[in-house]
């Protein structure tokens, strides 16, 4: 069984301007993808899918390879990261490489943890009726009690929640932003979605996830990392 990481790493970052090699808590964001992919050992290849040279170069600097380089089609505002995934494994097959399984791995994952990349490729394994395996985490507040603003103030969204005990109403969770483990044939077929009854949760704990698509969003980061790594 062979295995292939992709790290989608597009050079056009707006909000924050390189933000893939941006110096995070002492080197480039995407080390940290590239780093958790290797020590997982879960894959034959590491591979980042790019348009960018500079980032080219800061990835097989970390040990990852960058065999092709991504078309301008594919790294424009609007290109979803399976869109990406799938060129990839097109792209390696017409090279003479096949790969059983296939694990999307966000360059903005600083948090990512082998062992969870590694339950990923364990659930594939042993449960053939899941075709992907993603990373979510559960909200820090139940959202049956959510509350809208708008112009005229505040709206329940949910006003049949709005009074009930927190332990009452069902635990949500959302998309962790880190991996998404897939079989290759699932990915080429795209007759099966991610977000649906095919796939398998890894549920992560809420002090591994952060998006970080703002300054904002970077500055917490690293006041979390910093506090996490203090702990080990």
């Amino acid at each position: 069984m062979k295995n292939l990481a992709v790290i989608p790493a597009r050079g056009g970052s707006k909000r924050i301007p390189q933000k893939n090699i941006r110096e995070f808590c002492g080197q480039p964001l995407i080390a940290y993808s590239i780093q958790a992919a290797l020590q997982s050992n879960c894959f034959d290849k590491v591979i980042v899918s790019t348009d960018s040279i500079e980032i080219a170069n800061v990835a097989k600097q970390y040990g990852a390879e960058v065999p092709f380089m991504r078309p301008a089609d594919l790294a424009d505002d609007y290109t979803g990261t399976t869109a990406v995934t799938r060129h990839a494994i097109e792209t390696m097959q017409a090279a003479g490489f096949e790969f059983e399984n296939t694990c999307c791995i966000y360059a903005t994952a600083p948090f990512l943890q082998p062992e969870y990349l590694q339950q990923g490729l364990q659930i594939l394994k042993e449960n053939k009726s899941k075709s992907y395996a993603f990373s979510v985490t559960s909200y820090a507040f139940p959202i049956q009690r959510s509350i809208c603003i708008n112009e005229s103030g505040v709206s329940i969204m949910y006003p049949e929640h709005i009074g009930k005990r927190s332990q009452d109403l069902t635990e949500a969770y959302h998309d962790a932003g880190q991996f998404y483990w897939g079989r290759s044939a699932d990915y080429l077929a795209r007759k099966k979605r991610i977000f649906s009854e095919h796939s398998y949760p890894i549920i992560l704990p809420r002090h591994l996830v952060q998006d970080i698509d703002t300054l904002e969003d970077w500055q917490r980061a690293e006041l979390m990392y910093t506090a996490y790594m203090q702990q080990k």
